[in-house]
């Protein structure tokens, strides 16, 4: 599960699923994708497509070749791409997070490397900063053009909540343990978390490991170092979750809750809850189910600092955007490589930034200004400029084929059901390649 974890939220529905993935590409045979024809761009359903709709509908206008936009449900993304993907009905071009996410892809050779196409327009590449293009070159080669925004995980809070309660956006931790007994004597839920999704959870254990560990610990675990779960510092950061669970930071019914489906989303915008940790398209998801609270309630910040954490205080999480590839078998290479070249295009930053999104496409900041909220895109720009890490979510930058026991580890330890030692030797467990 840009989330993913951290993922926004599905509006598509079942019905748009069955239709989706029952379009096949039609016409031409082309190897260079000349003539007519119609070739499928599979993304993630969630309010964003709203931008790829757009950038479809301007990519059809001049192309003899059509683009066809097909969602999935992001709650079932994941899993309907590893169904199809080897298929009939597999799409030509795909939505994904770079790293670990398309990695077996690569390895079972399903995707086309895009250095052909960068070669014959090389600002497929150079209209990108480089760290977030990288993030989908593997073995050398580019598989991936950044297709959305970047996505830095945020804590997002009711302003209101926070105003009646009389306490502030925490700055360290012990600033957001007091916060927490305050919101909770008023019977208020501290912290809203979509557990049911489980990525959401991740999110928790992704700062508060960076903040305590900073990113080395991570960066060991994922060079194949598994003692790096069983160091001090991840058992210090294991301990600071479960008293934050403790407190009862969270509630006690977070596991029947969901992201995905819109229930933790209403919890903060109904001021049911004063927090939640989420990726900043949570302010695109806040913005299309309540556009009244994302207007003026909706508040955010950085992730608290840790007391003796050797984490900067400035790293950031999150997802350093999502990207398209491209199947190897694909009829239409060269139509292709002209729609990708619409997603640095002035038209598609000016569409993402209207709806809070953030690209990492070199001309972003001369469109700062005309962003939904200014103030919410330059503080993600700088975020993001200014940290020294930007680590990619966990279940994205380990192999796909970890993600279901990452995410089981991760709620058994929220729910008690692990204790410390179960946690680490899960997460020791997981394949890193």
């Amino acid at each position: 599960m840009m989330k993913k974890r951290w993922l926004p939220r599905a509006v598509a529905g079942s019905a748009a699923l069955a239709l989706g993935l029952t379009l096949a590409a039609c016409g031409g045979s082309s190897s260079g994708g000349s003539g007519s024809g119609s070739f499928k761009v599979l993304v993630y359903g969630d309010a964003t497509n709203t931008v790829e709709k757009q950038i479809v509908a301007t990519f059809n206008k001049t192309s003899k070749v059509k683009a066809v936009l097909q969602t999935i449900p992001g709650a079932d993304y994941q899993q309907k791409l590893q169904t199809i993907i080897s298929t009939k009905q597999a799409p030509d071009v795909f939505y994904n997070w770079g790293g670990g996410s398309i990695a077996p892809f690569v390895k079972a050779g399903l995707l086309l490397p895009l250095d052909g196409m960068i070669a014959k327009d090389p600002g497929l590449k150079s209209n990108f900063l480089p760290s977030v293009f990288n993030s989908a070159v593997l073995d050398g080669k580019s598989y991936g053009i950044p297709m959305r925004g970047t996505q830095p995980v945020l804590l997002f809070n009711n302003k209101k909540v926070l105003a009646d309660a009389g306490v502030s956006a925490p700055k360290t931790w012990d600033d957001l343990l007091s916060v927490v007994k305050t919101l909770k004597a008023k019977h208020i839920t501290p912290i809203a978390l979509g557990g049911g999704d489980q990525w959401p959870t991740l999110m928790w254990y992704e700062y508060m490991y960076d903040r305590v560990a900073g990113p080395g610990l991570f960066d060991k675990a994922m060079a194949g170092d598994k003692s790096a779960w069983d160091s001090p510092d991840s058992r210090k950061a294991l301990s600071q979750l479960k008293e934050l669970v403790d407190a009862g930071a969270f509630g006690k019914s977070y596991d029947s809750v969901k992201y995905t489906d819109g229930g933790s989303v209403s919890l903060v915008a109904q001021g049911k809850a004063g927090f939640e940790l989420m990726g900043s398209w949570y302010y695109s998801q806040q913005q299309q189910d309540n556009p009244d609270f994302a207007k003026t309630g909706l508040g955010y910040t950085s992730f608290p600092t840790v007391s003796g954490g050797q984490g900067d205080p400035k790293d950031v999480v999150g997802n350093t955007n999502n990207f398209y590839s491209v199947m190897k078998k694909t009829k239409y290479p060269d139509a292709i490589a002209q729609f990708l070249k619409l997603m640095y295009s002035d038209e598609f930053v000016k569409a993402h930034m209207a709806i809070g999104n953030l690209p990492t496409t070199t001309n972003t900041t001369n469109f700062l200004s005309t962003a939904a909220d200014p103030a919410y895109a330059e503080y993600q720009y700088d975020m993001v400029k200014d940290a020294p890490s930007f680590q990619l979510s966990w279940d994205q930058a380990y192999p796909q084929s970890a993600s279901e026991a990452m995410h089981t580890a991760v709620q058994q330890f929220f729910d008690g059901k692990l204790d410390a030692d179960g946690f680490i030797k899960a997460m020791q467990a997981l394949p890193t390649s």
